[in-house]
């Protein structure tokens, strides 16, 4: 099944026992999820790859008997415009010296990933879930203007840790195109533990960042 655009990417910070970190100056936000939207410019591009190992093959006999599928090793590169830059810090494992510094100390945040597309018709949902990852930022490249803007967008890499809530896979596949979809369990298995408001089931969900769509 093919799919269409980039719709939505959610982020939740994690403890070490992958349940959602709530609360302002601990979570992100209140309720613990920020959704990227309209005030970040929106996402680019989330280009997941690893979602299966790299084949082994079994030789007996001289033949090919058998192959091996190594474990899922998820990565997903992310290109955001306009990323909240104290959410991104956040997220990154920075550390505020409370004077507006930010440094890098070795802390690695946990964070929980869902990613929004749609199918052809956009009549439908597809989701990535990651229950638990770490996200890195390698480098920034500034370049001068000319006649035009040279924007410097959010490139951020996240690694996918394997997820308890997804019997050990480091990612899980969904859509409300299988007739037994609940959205509220995706959201408490992704994002540890998360209740989503019985209004979201339109996909209306209001953050600190303003009333946005998230399915």
């Amino acid at each position: 099944m093919a799919t269409v655009g980039l719709y939505g990417i959610t982020f939740g910070l994690v403890d070490n026992n992958q349940k959602l970190i709530t609360g302002t100056g601990k979570g992100l936000g209140t309720d613990g999820l920020y959704i990227v939207g309209r005030a970040d410019l929106g996402g680019k591009t989330a280009n997941i790859t690893g979602l299966s190992g790299n084949p082994v093959k079994k030789y007996g006999f001289n033949k090919v008997q058998a192959v091996d599928i190594p474990q899922a090793e998820p990565s997903v590169a992310l290109d955001i415009n306009n990323l909240n830059f104290a959410i991104k810090q956040q997220i990154k494992g920075m550390i505020n010296d409370q004077k507006g510094g930010y440094t890098d100390q070795g802390i690695q945040a946990h964070v929980a990933m869902l990613i929004t597309t749609q199918t052809l018709d956009r009549m439908n949902y597809v989701y990535y879930g990651f229950g638990d990852g770490i996200l890195s930022e390698a480098g920034a490249n500034l370049q001068t203007d000319t006649n035009t803007n040279q924007d410097a967008d959010d490139i951020l890499t996240y690694t996918a840790l394997t997820t308890d809530a997804f019997g050990g896979s480091a990612y899980k596949l969904y859509s409300d195109l299988d007739p037994a979809f609940d959205k509220a369990h995706m959201y408490s298995e992704v994002f540890g533990g998360y209740v989503l408001p019985a209004s979201s089931g339109s996909g209306s969900t209001t953050t600190n960042t303003g009333t946005t769509t998230s399915h």
